[in-house]
């Protein structure tokens, strides 16, 4: 027998099940295995799926849309530690101190047995087993009687009656008799379990952990059983996201009580790099966990995802650096910032305006803060034609609670286009609007927000510049009564968005209803409700299946602006921007989105969807089929659709996100 491989084999089974280092045979002392890295650890967006755990090597997070995380010192539960025993227990167990005293080395076993190759065994007996653990361990035998003795035939039946968990040492003696050998294990069994008890634990409830234990009290401990368990246990955690969570020490006291004692690994700090515009705690105020809690990979993956989403970043990575204290680590945000201002002017002549300027200025992260402004200013030939200016500031977090507020003052004046619904032209005629909206919003859980806009809108009309088939109306006293005047409204709107990335989704939903109510002293009265929903459907590495439905109603005197209006880039492509009007509304549309190149994405859509104003349904329903180009930009995604509805084709462009 190979006296080298049984040292190793008593060795781990006496760390395994070892009721007392003191009781271990020849010198077997138990250890704890500890697994250490002190390698940084890096968390990597290769694959959402795949939760690779790595301890010599760390991978980067970079990619929020689907990071995959691991961090150093995770252990596998073949590294969890060795069941010891109080010293108490290891000074006082005579009956394991009995068993060191008689058990011989391994290399006597060795030769002892070397001497009983080829002899036949005539009877197979157990020594200081019960008669459970006996027929137990009977059961998992390949030797039989009237078998040759071999060396390999011992190795194997040790080592199952090793796996049967209810013996921490063992070891073959044999008789001789006339006929061969009495084959006799003498065996050492595992104490009997009293209690369970587990230390360490404060994200995950000792009633749940419990609720993993299948040890049996009353029952002798079965070193199986009690890694099957230790597994589980450690499988919740990292389920839940806790993979730095491991068993540090299994321990069972001379009463019976075993103790198992967790280390959760915490979030010792973190560290900004690579910043340069935006401020360390515009970038910290977005993570999802605070110093010192248990580090989890969920809520750092979270974490990462909002930073890229405030987008102010071309790419976002995340090292995990082993911390001072045993079992922690630093989270290193290494971001790379784009350009978030812009500045643009322009100047051109018409035959219909005569001069026309532009100006406009924006930054996303304006003083590296992360507040968003702009201003737009507009301006052609004469004094009714079109001009004006829109303004706009947001703060993302005005309180700890990450109430946020946007501020919108314009003042402009527009030629408006106006179509039936089939297509044609009905009139063309300038109209102005001015005032402000003002929106709080504060999120109700991580991915709920409600949001309040107080809105007050003075509409004008100045002028027809061509008429159609509904002739000029400018001296129509209902037309301009019912179109025209001061909208006073607040709305309420509640959003659930899990999308990964708002830029770039190829997972979650965005769920959605609001409720304005206008009146509060203005010249319109109406209720308008809307529900949104939209679901994106990851298909392959990078491909994505866009369905989104929605369904309007209104009731009340609401003006021809304030009504549903379909058609166009974000409703229903190939028809005319607000060709359908209605105050109802309903609209589905599926898109399929993949790659091209680099930065250049393509799409196959189909939109259906129309507006009405009496009933449920309406008698009609339009529908469209098209090919779409996404090109990301450093000013922002730019979009250029064409669709084909029942009256023919359109192109369709757009700058900005679209749904």
């Amino acid at each position: 027998m190979n006296s080298k491989k049984y040292q190793r084999l008593t060795l781990a089974v006496a760390l395994g099940v070892g009721v007392s280092a003191a009781g271990l045979p020849h010198g077997f002392a138990a250890e704890e295995t500890t697994a250490e890295s002190s390698a940084p650890a890096e968390m990597t967006a290769t694959d959402a799926n795949a939760e690779t755990m790595e301890t010599s090597s760390a991978p980067v997070l970079s990619n929020p849309a689907g990071a995959n995380v691991s961090a150093p010192g995770d252990t596998v539960v073949a590294d969890a530690p060795a069941l010891t025993a109080t010293p108490a227990a290891a000074t006082s167990d005579e009956r394991a101190a009995a068993w060191a005293a008689k058990r011989p080395a391994e290399d006597e076993i060795s030769n002892y047995l070397a001497a009983q190759v080829g002899k036949t065994i005539v009877e197979i007996n157990f020594n200081g087993a019960t008669e459970a653990t006996e027929k137990t361990a009977r059961a998992a035998l390949a030797m039989h009687v009237g078998d040759a003795v071999s060396e390999e035939g011992l190795v194997k039946d040790r080592d199952a009656i090793y796996a049967t968990g209810y013996f921490y040492d063992l070891y073959p003696t044999f008789e001789q008799v006339p006929e061969g050998v009495v084959l006799t294990y003498q065996v050492l069994e595992n104490p009997e379990l009293k209690e369970v008890k587990i230390e360490g634990n404060t994200v995950e409830s000792t009633e749940t952990l419990m609720g993993l234990i299948t040890l049996k009290n009353g029952e002798l401990l079965n070193s199986r059983v009690l890694q099957q368990n230790v597994q589980a246990i450690q499988e919740k955690y990292r389920a839940d996201g806790y993979i730095l969570a491991k068993i540090t020490d299994l321990n069972i006291a001379q009463d019976g009580t075993l103790t198992i004692k967790i280390s959760e690994g915490v979030l010792e700090g973190y560290k900004v790099k690579g910043n340069k515009k935006t401020k360390d705690h515009v970038i910290l105020r977005e993570m999802r966990q605070k110093t010192g809690e248990p580090f989890n990979a969920n809520l750092a993956r979270r974490s990462m995802q909002r930073v890229y989403n405030l987008g102010f970043f071309e790419d976002v990575n995340v090292k995990m650096n082993p911390g001072i204290e045993p079992n922690a680590v630093v989270m290193e945000i290494d971001v790379k910032e784009k350009r978030t201002g812009s500045f643009g002017i322009g100047a051109g002549y018409s035959s219909a305006d005569g001069m026309v300027g532009m100006l406009s200025v924006s930054d996303t992260n304006f003083r590296g803060m992360g507040d968003t402004i702009s201003l737009s200013y507009e301006i052609s030939g004469d004094d009714t034609d079109a001009r004006g200016y829109t303004f706009m500031y947001r703060r993302p977090w005005l309180d700890k609670k990450e109430t946020a507020g946007t501020l919108r003052v314009y003042n402009r004046t527009y030629e408006y286009d106006d179509y039936d619904e089939n297509g044609n032209h009905k009139e063309s005629f300038m109209r102005k609007y001015s005032g402000g909206e003002f929106t709080l919003s504060r999120p109700m859980s991580e991915y709920s927000t409600n949001f309040v806009t107080l809105r007050n809108r003075k509409d004008k009309y100045v002028k027809h510049t061509e008429t159609g088939n509904a002739g000029n109306r400018s001296g129509n006293t209902a037309w301009l009564s019912s179109n025209f005047g001061t909208t006073r409204s607040i709305t309420l709107e509640h959003v659930t968005d899990t999308r990964d990335n708002i830029y770039e989704t190829t997972t979650g939903a965005r769920a959605s209803i609001s409720a304005e109510f206008a009146g509060l002293g203005g010249d319109f009265n109406y209720q308008k409700v809307i529900l949104g929903d939209a679901h994106y459907l990851k298909a392959g590495r990078s491909q994505v299946f866009v369905l989104r439905g929605q369904y309007g109603v209104s009731h009340g005197s609401i003006s021809e602006y304030s009504q549903f209006r379909m058609g166009g880039q974000d409703t229903i492509r190939g028809y005319r921007e607000d060709q359908f009007r209605g105050t109802r509304m309903a609209l589905a549309s599926l898109e399929y989105r993949f790659p091209i190149v680099s930065k250049v994405t393509g799409a196959l859509f189909t939109d259906y969807g129309g507006a009405w104003s009496d009933g449920f349904m309406p008698e009609k329903m339009h529908g469209s089929i098209g090919v779409g180009l996404g090109l990301n930009t450093p000013i922002g995604p730019l979009r250029l659709d064409y669709g084909r509805g029942s009256q023919g084709g359109r192109v369709h462009f757009r700058v900005g996100g679209t749904f």
